[in-house]
């Protein structure tokens, strides 16, 4: 199964967005017809893009981009040294995984105990449903940090 995650800056400014477009109705009296729109009223809202930037998404809320290139491939390799079953031919959940790992970094700065814990969770695959262990999830966040948020 995969998963999206859709950022709270986008889920809150497409929800700001509907309660324009709700609060706009005008009240008009029983019986009475309302005003017709000029024909060259155009829409306050403009429609949404096709597909996102999920790297401009990212930055809006503070959070690396996807890793590329060679960074990309460290970061795979590293996960591999510490288990081929981390990634498990999974490479796009890999790197949204590893961005989560990133946001645990940055939402729980020096504590490193938290960031393992949300780690391990986060981590899993079909023959490790519960996590990988806490030793492997510890090098796990350190291949994260390491190739995708060093500056968390």
């Amino acid at each position: 199964m995969r998963t999206h995650h859709i950022p709270l800056t986008l889920t809150v400014a497409v929800a700001a967005g509907l309660l324009v477009l709700t609060g706009c109705a005008e009240v008009t009296p029983a019986g009475s017809k309302p005003a017709a729109l000029p024909s060259t009223a155009k829409p306050s809202v403009a429609p949404p893009s096709a597909k996102p930037d999920p790297d401009a998404l990212r930055a809006a809320v503070g959070l690396p981009p996807a890793p590329k290139g060679a960074a990309r491939q460290a970061y795979f390799d590293g996960l591999d040294a510490i288990d081929r079953d981390i990634v498990h031919g999974k490479e796009d959940k890999a790197i949204s995984r590893g961005i989560d790992t990133c946001s645990a970094i940055k939402g729980h700065p020096g504590n490193r105990a938290k960031q393992v814990e949300q780690t391990e969770r986060r981590w899993t695959s079909p023959t490790h449903p519960e996590g990988h262990g806490a030793a492997k999830a510890a090098k796990i966040l350190d291949v994260a940090h390491k190739n995708i948020c060093p500056s968390f």
